[in-house]
C-alpha cells in the first residue's frame, strides 16, 4: 500500500504543469504535425458541473387564522414560516474543435528541358514558397501558422544538395548540378516543413515537422564529336 501511494505522489509530481492546464476561462491552443498534415486544436471550458451558492427562497404569503387562547394559559405564541434552500446547478460551456491544415506540395523543374549535356550546370527549381502562412478561427481563437522549408536535391548520381531556396529559373538561377556521364536519373527533393504558429500575442513552436517528397526524371547525354579540317 505504500508503495502504491508512493508511485502515484511520483507521477504526479513527475507530470509537467501544462498537463494540468486550467482551460475554463481562457482557451487552450496547441499546433502539430500527424501524418505529414498540420494539426490545430483548441478547447475553452471543463465541460464539468459548477454548483452555485444556495439561493433562499421567499415563501408564499398563505391565510393563517389563530386559535383561540385558552382562558387558563398566559404562555404568547409564535410562529416563524420555514424557508428552503435550492441548489442552483449549471453546466459550464465546453467549446473544442480540431483542424487538419495541408502545406504546400510542388514539383521539379529544369533547364534545359530536353536532353542536358554532360559537364553542362543543369539548372533545378521547384515551385514551392519559401514561406507558408495560414490564419484560423477556431471556436472564436485566432491562431497564426508560419512554416518555412528546408530542401534536401538528391540528383541520383549519389550526391546531396541542402539548401533553404526554392531555385530558380535562368537568368536567376541558385541551384545546379552538373553531371559527368550520360545516362537516366531520378532526382528527389524533399521539403521538410517546421515553424510556430501564434496566439493571444505568444509564439511556439509547431510540434514536429512535414515531409513531402517530389520526383522528376532526367536525361542526360552525352555531346555528339565532330571531327572537322
Amino acid at each position: 500500500m505504500k508503495r502504491l501511494i508512493i508511485a502515484i505522489l511520483f507521477l504526479a509530481l513527475s507530470t509537467p504543469s501544462a498537463a494540468f492546464g486550467d482551460c475554463s476561462t481562457t482557451a487552450c491552443v496547441d499546433v502539430f504535425t500527424q501524418n505529414n498534415q498540420i494539426i490545430i486544436t483548441a478547447k475553452k471550458g471543463n465541460g464539468g458541473l459548477v454548483t452555485k451558492k444556495p439561493v433562499a427562497v421567499t415563501p408564499k404569503p398563505t391565510l393563517w387564522f389563530p386559535p383561540k387562547p385558552k382562558p387558563v394559559s398566559t404562555v404568547k405564541r409564535t410562529y416563524k414560516a420555514r424557508i428552503s434552500v435550492k441548489k442552483v446547478v449549471t453546466k459550464s460551456v465546453n467549446l473544442s474543435d480540431r483542424l487538419i491544415k495541408m502545406v504546400p506540395t510542388g514539383t521539379i523543374a529544369y533547364q534545359p528541358e530536353f536532353e542536358p549535356l554532360v559537364h553542362v550546370p543543369v539548372i533545378f527549381w521547384c515551385d514551392l514558397p519559401s514561406l507558408f502562412q495560414s490564419r484560423v478561427n477556431i471556436i472564436g481563437e485566432i491562431i497564426d501558422v508560419a512554416l518555412r522549408p528546408g530542401f534536401a536535391w538528391q540528383w541520383g548520381d549519389g550526391e546531396i544538395f541542402q539548401t533553404t531556396e526554392p531555385g530558380a529559373p535562368y537568368p536567376h538561377q541558385k541551384i545546379t548540378h552538373t553531371y559527368k556521364a550520360p545516362g537516366v536519373y531520378y532526382i528527389t527533393l524533399i521539403a521538410t516543413w517546421n515553424g510556430n504558429f501564434k496566439h493571444n500575442g505568444a509564439t511556439r513552436a509547431i510540434t514536429g515537422t512535414i515531409k513531402i517528397p517530389s520526383f522528376a526524371v532526367i536525361t542526360v547525354v552525352a555531346a555528339n564529336t565532330r571531327f572537322t579540317k
